[in-house]
């Protein structure tokens, strides 16, 4: 119903629906984690096939929000398994257009050695928080002050992250925006 207007309140209901769909696919993630079974499948993938994918996803919101893109092709393949890596990357993103302001950017690029990127000029992270930010629950200052922060997104990407051999790590300062590193060179596994 809602895809059959192009009112301002139409989008920003889809946005709004958008984000519910978000904190549904983190719950879902959160139970499969602690299952005792996996479903991963670790094979080669296109890392620019996994970010597109996740870019096309978010691109009512960086259009909605005037934040810029700025993507760099990686040429990479990469062993993981392209769907939690996917949701790793959107969760990412999901924080980056949070705490970026209208005007900002969000900059995604390939830093060697296999170290996928993403950076945004948003409000940055609190010095005092930024070593407990992928703790379970932790929403730090921006979170508090926002008051819809869970704490669980990048807990999430850490679990995840270490269940598929990448490790993943910020960097932020208040006012300097925020840069994600997700290592993804794999130790000891070949593709299934």
């Amino acid at each position: 119903v809602l895809e059959s207007g192009d009112t301002d309140e139409h989008r920003e209901l889809l946005a709004e629906l958008f984000r519910v769909e978000q904190y549904v696919e983190m719950v879902l993630a959160f139970l499969r984690l602690d299952s005792e079974s996996t479903d991963y499948l670790f094979r080669e993938y296109e890392l620019d096939g996994i970010l597109r994918g996740a870019v096309r996803k978010f691109s009512t919101q960086f259009i909605r929000r005037h934040i810029a893109l700025h993507y760099e092709p990686t040429g990479l393949r990469v062993l993981t398994d392209e769907k939690w890596l996917s949701f790793v990357v959107e969760q990412v993103l999901t924080n980056a257009l949070k705490y970026t302001m209208p005007g900002g950017t969000i900059t995604v690029f390939l830093e060697e050695p296999l170290t996928l990127c993403i950076q945004d000029t948003g409000i940055g992270i609190a010095p005092e928080d930024l070593p407990r930010v992928f703790e379970k629950g932790y929403t730090g200052v921006n979170g508090r002050a926002d008051k819809k922060a869970s704490g669980l997104g990048l807990y999430l990407c850490r679990r995840i992250c270490t269940a598929l051999g990448h490790t993943i790590t910020a960097n932020s300062s208040p006012d300097s925006g925020t840069v994600i590193r997700i290592r993804l060179a794999r130790r000891d596994l070949r593709p299934e």
